[in-house]
């Protein structure tokens, strides 16, 4: 069990670092075209140890058509909304946006897997609203001005508890492999034909450092961390893995530092203390019902 929540910190602190490069990213690349060839890369990562460890299986037509909608929703959605947020979005604040995710996971659970929600929850997702105001305003209560990238970082935030979800569900009948190749190349054939729709004006770059970083990313934090994520997320459930993503505003905001020159704000700090609070409050009763086997 420690070993499992050793790796899903991994993957957090890995997805937190990537706020900042994909920030550094969407000002070189179209976001849909960038979401495209990040996937060409994932994919072609995923055929080559597929091929190496030959572990890959077949699905059944009902697992087929789950995979499909984990492939729109939990891969090219997320990684599209969460690229087109960033053109515009401060990637902090995005980390902050994204840390509540195990609240809207928590929600879903009790929908779609007869989990209890409990008044703990309830207050805990009020702190952690109140947090994210306090950020949004940037101190200022009393004028708010929300970024419409903050909007599609929230959908990217429910494209990401969706696919929580969704990989907990099809871990307990499909190899995770199986999962991340078959959502990837999913969302890589749904992408092609957007990047050319919706990117106006199509733009790329011919920088060889913005392709390495762009692969290098892409390979590492799509491919490897998403193949270790669904790797362990057998092994715990769904609300516990998810509150692991406490950590990716702290990397946010301490890459930011290093890559953007951008100073950590009181207001970011004191957001992220009720964001992570409010978030702690609302699972702690969770872990308790889980831990006496209810």
């Amino acid at each position: 069990m420690l070993k499992a929540y050793s790796w899903l910190t991994f993957c957090v602190v890995v997805w937190g670092s990537n706020f900042v490069f994909g920030k550094i990213l969407v000002q070189d690349f179209s976001p849909t075209l960038l979401t495209m060839l990040r996937l060409l890369f994932i994919v072609l990562f995923l055929l080559g140890l597929s091929s190496y460890k030959k572990q890959v299986k077949r699905v059944n037509k009902t697992d087929l058509l789950a995979v499909l909608f984990l492939g729109v929703i939990g891969v090219f959605i997320n990684q599209w909304s969460f690229f087109v947020g960033l053109q515009t979005a401060d990637p902090t604040t995005s980390a902050l946006i994204l840390a509540t995710t195990p609240i809207l996971t928590g929600l879903l659970a009790a929908i779609f897997l007869k989990e209890k929600l409990t008044i703990r929850m309830l207050v805990g997702s009020v702190v952690a609203i109140v947090g994210i105001y306090f950020v949004v305003a940037k101190g200022n209560i009393s004028a708010v001005h929300i970024d419409k990238g903050l909007l599609w970082i929230v959908i990217t935030m429910i494209t990401f508890a969706i696919m929580i979800i969704m990989t907990r569900l099809l871990a307990q009948r499909i190899d995770p492999l199986t999962i991340t190749l078959y959502s990837n190349i999913v969302g890589f054939l749904v992408s092609i034909p957007f990047a050319f729709i919706l990117d106006t004006p199509l733009r790329i770059s011919f920088n060889i450092s913005d392709w390495a970083l762009l692969i290098g990313t892409a390979v590492v934090v799509h491919g490897i961390a998403t193949l270790i994520w669904n790797n362990n997320i057998r092994h715990v459930d769904a609300s516990k893995a998810s509150i692991l993503s406490n950590l990716e505003p702290f990397v946010a905001m301490i890459m930011g530092l290093i890559l953007l020159s951008k100073p950590i704000t009181s207001a970011e700090i004191l957001g992220s203390l009720f964001i992570v609070g409010g978030v702690v409050l609302s699972t702690y009763q969770r872990k308790k019902l889980y831990s006496d086997g209810t």
